[in-house]
């Protein structure tokens, strides 16, 4: 999946997988005589088809207004559902910039700064973790690092804390994939890769810590925290975090190319399962892959987010602070100046035209 957005007048947003949906209320053109958007049902059919893609959506903003929303193949291939533009399918890392906006609204209402300290004594996280970390760098990380994925943990190097369930649940004895907070406790004991600030690395657990501040800040868990605060004041009113071992309703169904099968992370779940049923937990990716959403959905969330003066969530300056770089060295060439593109706060971000107008996006993806 790909979520673009650009505040040169054009959004558009799109997912690929498979679903199970009731069709949009919206009109929906099925035939080249009725709209003029064909050109854009053809590469999206030519995109499918050369990849073997059973399903997908598609939803178009123009103006801050949705101009067009189409699905495509199939919501459940062997029931032959059709794919629908309201169709949720699970949209991966594009969660991250649910999460960012969230954070950036507590900031923006005084409830925390992202320059706060995260871990240590009086860090946001402090009291709930025990003693000192094994690597004190930790004690330096800061919110505005933890969005920018300039923390210091790099999963190229280490691994991918979120998906290396058997290890940590071996090393803490537990009998079932860790949960969060184990996971947060056990990387409190493991070293970071990078000193926190100076080097971009992808970090998925990062924004897991992120949901946990969100949840000691607010002293609401993560998923309602958002649904209240973020989406319902966007109109969207059906994104949830996903469920592992079924899809739950108006969901995709999900397919892998060769049907792979990978070890189970619940242990009442014969091994092998099916990779997207029970490979992964949706649930401990929340905060960084766990949502489920629609085109339409991820279309609202961009053109809320493309006009200030109308934002319902952030105010101009919070918009701000989502495209400003991260402080050097990060994402700066050997001469120190700063790359083309870069991650600022949940989002990449290009400025482009004439102004310095951000085009910004994310990508994902999951078995």
């Amino acid at each position: 999946m790909t979520f673009r957005h650009s505040r040169r007048r054009f959004l558009a947003a799109a997912a690929c997988g498979l679903a199970a949906p009731g069709l949009s209320s919206l009109a929906l053109a099925r035939a080249e005589d009725e709209h003029p958007m064909v050109p854009f049902d053809r590469e999206i059919e030519t995109y499918m088809k050369a990849r073997g893609t059973p399903g997908g959506a598609l939803a178009l903003v123009r103006h801050s207004r949705l101009i067009y929303t189409r699905g495509y193949g199939w919501a459940d291939r062997d029931a032959q559902t059709p794919a629908g533009p309201e169709t949720l399918f699970r949209i991966a890392s594009i969660s991250k910039p649910f999460t960012a906006v969230a954070v950036l609204r507590l900031a923006q209402e005084g409830r925390l700064s992202l320059d706060d300290r995260v871990f240590g004594e009086n860090g946001l996280l402090g009291p709930k973790l025990d003693g000192q970390p094994q690597d004190l760098r930790l004690n330096d990380i800061t919110l505005r690092q933890l969005l920018q994925h300039t923390a210091g943990w790099n999963r190229d190097r280490s691994g991918d804390p979120m998906f290396r369930w058997k290890t940590i649940a071996k090393a803490l004895k537990l009998s079932v994939a860790p949960e969060p907070w184990p996971i947060i406790r056990y990387m409190h004991g493991q070293p970071l890769d990078i000193d926190p600030g100076q080097a971009y690395a992808y970090s998925n657990f990062g924004y897991c810590v992120l949901g946990r501040v969100i949840e000691r800040v607010t002293g609401e868990p993560y998923e309602p925290h958002v649904q209240r605060h973020v989406l319902a004041p966007m109109g969207i009113r059906r994104m949830r975090i996903g469920e592992t071992l079924r899809s739950s309703e108006g969901e995709s169904h999900y397919y892998t190319r060769n049907d792979t099968k990978a070890p189970s992370v619940f242990p009442e779940v014969p091994e092998p399962t099916p990779e997207p049923y029970g490979g992964f937990s949706m649930r401990v990716m929340d905060a960084h892959g766990g949502w489920v959403a629609s085109a339409v959905d991820l279309a609202r969330f961009a053109a809320a987010l493309d006009d200030p003066a109308r934002c319902p969530v952030l105010s101009e300056q919070s918009l701000r602070a989502m495209r400003t770089p991260p402080p050097p060295p990060a994402w700066r060439d050997q001469r120190g100046a700063l790359q083309d593109a870069f991650y600022g706060c949940g989002w990449m971000v290009r400025p482009a035209g004439p102004n310095g107008k951000a085009n910004t996006w994310h990508a994902g993806s999951l078995p």
